[in-house]
């Protein structure tokens, strides 16, 4: 019922796929031996009246309960997206700079909550926590929703609710948990706002990712997920439809693009025009020319006798393309597409081949730009 966001795999995604193994990995050998669990505590009274300040690097790395790892990888992994769009240097400045952030605002709110209810705050769940929170920033904003089914006739499913989900399920699994998680919202929208500037102060140098690129890439890359993922042998009758219909029309775009390859000569300066490639898919079959129709013959005018009727077998019809049309376009739709980093053309082109319509349009883009 539920369907994650973007394709499969860690294609295009080193660092997350670099932060899942890393950090995962260290939480299982801290499992292995618990003796050496508190030195990666976040504590808050360690650091202010011990002057511990390296708790605030060895404490908001690496999460101490297994529970927390799990749901903090499935988010990790969910949010690869995130660094496909905006790209791995700009992805790994939003995770250290809502980490900075979080830092000064995990102090702010638990003295907020000291002052109005008495209480002091002492230690904070520990583990890379605030940034992944801070990333349902970014999320919610540039990824949009594309409805899955209903349930119980009422409430949508959609492509990001496995996201939501997962995030509740880790909001609830310590009592301060709640306050992690508001600090990693407060930081991720004055980063995203760029609050104050905050993104000139805190990002990750040229030098520095291009060592991290060459670094991870040999290491965290991958191969590439396939283009047309096989059908679920356990999938429900409603979710194999929509496959094979996602199917059919890849066909169909495919034979638009041989179609208009032999027709067309190929475009200058390697642009591609997706107009001419992919055209509306509601309109299939419509606006259509008149055939011609042929002269008849003196002979049909006048016939002399009637023809022998012979049973043959119907013709063969070879699968062409629908007709190749133009669509205006919505302002507001190339808008909210181009702020997910898609260029205007492609957008235009992709909304055109979609008829205006943003979820395909987006899928499409997605799967050819991604």
């Amino acid at each position: 019922m539920f369907t994650t966001t973007g394709s499969r795999g860690l294609d295009k995604a080193p660092l997350s796929k670099g932060l899942l193994l890393v950090l995962s990995g260290l939480t299982v050998v801290l499992n292995l031996l618990p003796q050496y669990n508190h030195l990666f505590t976040y504590s808050l009274q360690a650091i202010t009246l011990q002057h511990q300040v390296w708790r605030l690097v060895c404490g908001r790395l690496i999460c101490l309960d297994l529970k927390d790892t799990f749901c903090n990888s499935l988010l990790i992994y969910n949010f690869r997206i995130l660094e496909r769009r905006f790209g791995s240097r700009k992805f790994a400045s939003f995770l250290f700079g809502t980490w900075v952030l979080t830092a000064l605002v995990d102090f702010l709110l638990s003295e907020a909550f000291h002052y109005l209810f008495d209480y002091q705050v002492s230690e904070l769940p520990a583990g890379l926590l605030g940034p992944v929170f801070s990333l349902f920033v970014p999320f919610y904003s540039s990824i949009p929703k594309v409805p899955v089914t209903q349930l119980l006739g009422q409430i949508s499913i959609t492509n990001k609710s496995l996201v939501y989900i997962v995030g509740l399920q880790l909001l609830t699994s310590s009592p301060f948990m709640w306050l992690v998680a508001l600090s990693g919202l407060v930081s991720g929208k004055l980063y995203h706002g760029n609050a104050l500037g905050v993104q000139r102060l805190l990002f990750v140098p040229r030098w520095l990712s291009r060592v991290g690129a060459f670094v991870l890439e040999p290491l965290f890359s991958g191969p590439p997920p396939p283009n047309e993922p096989p059908l679920g042998m356990g999938a429900t009758l409603d979710i194999q439809r929509q496959q094979r219909m996602d199917l059919h029309d890849q066909q169909v775009l495919l034979a638009q693009f041989h179609q208009a390859r032999r027709n067309h000569r190929p475009p200058q300066n390697g642009l591609m025009n997706w107009n001419r490639f992919f055209p509306s898919l509601r309109h299939r079959g419509q606006n259509l020319p008149p055939e011609p129709q042929p002269h008849p013959s003196p002979q049909q005018l006048h016939p002399t006798a009637p023809p022998l009727l012979e049973p043959t077998a119907p013709p063969l019809l070879e699968p062409t393309a629908p007709p190749l049309v133009n669509t205006p376009v919505a302002e507001e739709q190339v808008a909210r597409l181009m702020e997910m980093g898609f260029s205007r053309i492609d957008v235009q082109d992709a909304l055109r081949a979609s008829n205006n319509d943003i979820n395909v349009a987006t899928n499409f883009l997605l799967q050819h730009l991604g």
